[in-house]
C-alpha cells in the first residue's frame, strides 16, 4: 500500500484505541457488573500510610482574618483540622463500599497561602494503619472535609471560595507498595510547575 492511500484511510478512533489497551480490573465490581465490598480475609495486615492534599481558594482578606482570630465563628482551624480528623475516623460510614478501619494515626496541616498566584489554604491529611487494606480514602476523606469545614467557617465573609486540587499524594504498604504522584508525573511536569506560594508560618 503507497503512502496515498495510508493516507485516506481513517484514524483509529479513540474508543478503539482504548479498547486494545489492558485495563486493570475493578475490584469493587464482581463478574455481573454489581458492586460489592472486596474481600480481604486473605490478604496480609502490614503497615500503610496514606498521604492527600486539597486546596480552598480564598481572598487574601479571608485567609488575614483566619490568621488574626477574627472569624466570627470562633478558630478556624482548629475546627477544620478535627473535622477532618473525624471524618479519616469515619470514612466507611461516608463511602459505602469502604472498609470499616482501626486506623493508627491521623493529621491534618492547614497551611494559609497569603500570597501568590493563588490565595487560601492547603490542607495535607495524612492517614496510617496496621490492616489489610489501604487508607487512601481516609486521607481523601479528611483533606475534602477540612476543606469542607474551612468553608463552612469563612462563608459568611467570603461565599466565593473554592474547594479545588483533591488528590492523593502518596499511599505506602499492601501488595501494591509505594506508589507517589511526583514520581508518577515524572521529572518533566515538576519542572513545569509554578514557583510555589508564600506560605504564612507560625499558624
Amino acid at each position: 500500500m503507497d503512502d496515498t492511500n495510508r493516507r485516506d484511510e481513517p484514524a483509529q478512533s479513540h474508543d478503539a484505541a482504548s479498547a486494545a489497551k489492558p485495563v486493570a480490573e475493578l475490584s469493587h465490581v464482581d463478574e455481573t457488573g454489581a458492586a460489592r465490598m472486596v474481600g480481604v480475609s486473605e490478604k496480609s495486615v502490614t503497615h500503610r500510610r496514606a498521604v492527600a492534599s486539597a486546596f480552598l481558594e480564598a481572598r487574601p482578606e479571608t485567609v488575614a482574618m483566619v490568621v488574626a482570630g477574627e472569624a466570627p465563628k470562633g478558630d478556624v482551624l482548629a475546627a477544620a483540622r478535627v473535622a477532618g480528623i473525624m471524618a479519616a475516623k469515619r470514612t466507611s460510614d461516608l463511602i459505602p463500599l469502604c472498609h470499616p478501619l482501626a486506623i493508627t494515626h491521623a493529621s491534618v496541616i492547614i497551611e494559609p497561602v497569603a500570597q501568590g498566584v493563588r490565595t487560601g489554604f492547603g490542607i495535607t491529611a495524612t492517614v496510617e494503619v496496621d490492616g489489610k487494606t489501604g487508607v487512601e480514602m481516609e486521607a481523601l476523606s479528611a483533606a475534602a472535609i477540612a476543606g469542607l469545614t474551612l468553608y463552612d467557617m469563612c462563608k459568611a465573609v467570603d461565599r466565593g471560595m473554592v474547594l479545588t486540587d483533591v488528590m492523593l499524594l502518596s499511599k505506602e504498604g499492601g501488595r501494591s507498595g509505594l506508589w507517589s504522584r511526583s514520581a508518577a508525573a515524572g521529572d518533566a511536569s515538576e519542572r513545569s510547575e509554578p514557583p510555589g506560594p508564600h506560605i504564612v508560618k507560625g499558624v
